[in-house]
């Protein structure tokens, strides 16, 4: 908590005491409640100060909270990955913004009071809600920079605290509190703000308009091929979707429909073709290189996707290969970096069958080949990711012998950081690339050297990550966010 100016007093709202709650529908309607009422006195606060100046006081209020506290070693169906506590004790998490997790809440504290026979309890935390986080959940509010105002709004509001938005508790290096109680969800509320406001930033759409699957890209041309998908799944009534949303949260619910063009691209153009139940697809052009890469998926990880995959371009590294084959990832080898602090280099990260599967069905069904013909457009080996876009500029010596030692099949800068960020955060994740060009063997990405089938291949790319991912929306819950991804101790909430 950060400290108070000591001569100011200290309002507060007044909220209800903590109540238990056996019915995960109240419970959510209850955090509703005490975050809707936490955010209407800090934002009027906020006006009356930039009407009237300073007020003479400071104006704080809590994110709500719910915890359970069980005392039995609860026998919980061990196919299950998610939705119960690992041992009795007292369990706790700060929630925010309910109104965009409301689903997600709901199902998560079902499972809990189901399983374990106990009531959750709700409640007001000890966290304060900064400032710039409450009015963000307010579109018609603007914070304004530092100075706009006659005096510094950290001496009137809270301010967001980087020492408490960390990732402690997917990192497994949180401390249990005092009182010792554990974490209940991956993610505190102000780490989860933190990140709503950067989705927002980076992608230029609203955190509300993304989708529980999530494709990757590093080529712009997939977005062009995604909008023409889009266009034609709204003009089909059966497809289950209801519109496309663009960058600037730009919407279109008719095939013919105009969107307004981008005066401004983002840094990760963003677009999102909606079905009513969130489970459509997200594209995400990130660009190029592993800090952009962990910069998406850093903050997209927030939203608790069902799935994220990489659909991308590489270098393909066998002479065997053709521009415009397919490489399906099933290991990667780590020389991209900017995980290193957080997952150690050491720590396998395993393909995921349910997503593999899924792949290479897609890949089958677009390209109509099946079993030893698919050897023709598509192979399965090690993509390695690195931080160098042109390590074929230095003596490459080394380089290669660590390729060939690996086994890898294709190089590029992001499959890697996703897998290893999809593993660390808990969401099932997967690749499959396209071979854009062999530096190993002459062939470089250059002007006029794409052929007519390479041209196909990389239409019918993007076609295979939706294909997939429709595939990946009809599997049950429980069976794709499956234990694989879960260590010894997790948190209840997936």
């Amino acid at each position: 908590m950060q400290d108070l100016p000591s001569n100011l007093e200290v309002k507060t709202p007044d909220v209800p005491e903590p109540e238990l709650f056996d019915n995960a529908d109240a419970a959510v309607d209850r955090l509703a409640e005490l975050y809707d009422g936490a955010l209407d006195f800090l934002v009027g606060g906020f006006d009356r100060a930039m009407q009237s100046g300073h007020p003479g006081t400071r104006y704080r209020a809590y994110y709500p909270e719910v915890r359970i506290t069980t005392t039995s070693f609860s026998k919980i169906d061990s196919r299950l990955s998610f939705g119960h506590v690992a041992a009795p004790g007292t369990y706790a998490t700060t929630i925010t913004r309910p109104d965009l997790f409301r689903h997600y809440l709901r199902q998560q504290l079902q499972l809990l009071i189901e399983h374990h026979a106990v009531p959750v309890q709700v409640g007001p935390s000890e966290t304060p809600i900064p400032i710039h986080f409450a009015v963000a959940a307010r579109s018609d509010v603007a914070v304004p920079h530092e100075g706009a105002a006659q005096f510094p709004l950290r001496d009137i509001f809270d301010v967001p605290d980087l020492t408490s938005t960390n990732d402690d508790i997917v990192n497994g290096t949180f401390q249990a509190a005092p009182d010792g109680t554990e974490p209940l969800a991956p993610f505190t509320a102000q780490r989860v703000d933190y990140s709503l406001a950067r989705l927002a930033h980076y992608t230029a759409t609203d955190p509300e308009q993304f989708q529980n699957h999530v494709l990757f890209t590093n080529y712009q041309f997939y977005v062009t091929e995604f909008e023409a998908y889009a266009r034609a799944a709204l003009a089909d009534p059966d497809s289950g979707y209801t519109s496309f949303v663009s960058t600037g949260n730009a919407e279109i619910t008719g095939p013919e429909d105009e969107l307004p063009p981008t005066v401004k691209m983002p840094q990760m153009p963003t677009y999102h073709l909606k079905r009513r139940d969130g489970s459509g697809i997200t594209l995400v052009n990130i660009g190029v290189g592993p800090s952009n890469a962990k910069t998406a998926t850093d903050h997209i990880a927030v939203l608790r996707p069902h799935a994220w995959i990489m659909v991308g371009h590489c270098a393909g590294l066998r002479n065997s290969q053709s521009l415009g084959d397919f490489v399906l990832a099933h290991a990667y080898l780590r020389e991209d970096r900017v995980l290193d602090d957080d997952l150690p280099i050491w720590v396998p990260i395993p393909a995921l069958a349910e997503i593999q599967v899924a792949l290479e069905t897609a890949v089958e069904e677009v390209t109509e080949l099946e079993g030893y013909d698919l050897k023709r457009v598509m192979r399965t080996g090690t993509v390695a990711s690195v931080d160098n876009r042109n390590w074929e500029l230095r003596d490459t010596t080394g380089p290669v012998q660590r390729l060939s030692q690996s086994r890898a099949v294709a190089l590029d800068m992001e499959s890697a950081t996703i897998a290893a960020n999809g593993f660390r955060f808990r969401v099932p994740y997967g690749t499959l690339l396209c071979v854009s060009d062999k530096p190993l063997h002459g062939e470089l990405k250059l002007p006029g050297m794409a052929t007519d089938f390479y041209r196909a291949q990389v239409a019918r790319h993007l076609m295979i990550g939706i294909r997939a991912m429709e595939e990946l929306r009809e599997m049950p819950l429980e069976r794709i966010h499956s234990r694989k991804l879960r260590s010894f101790y997790e948190t209840a909430f997936l």
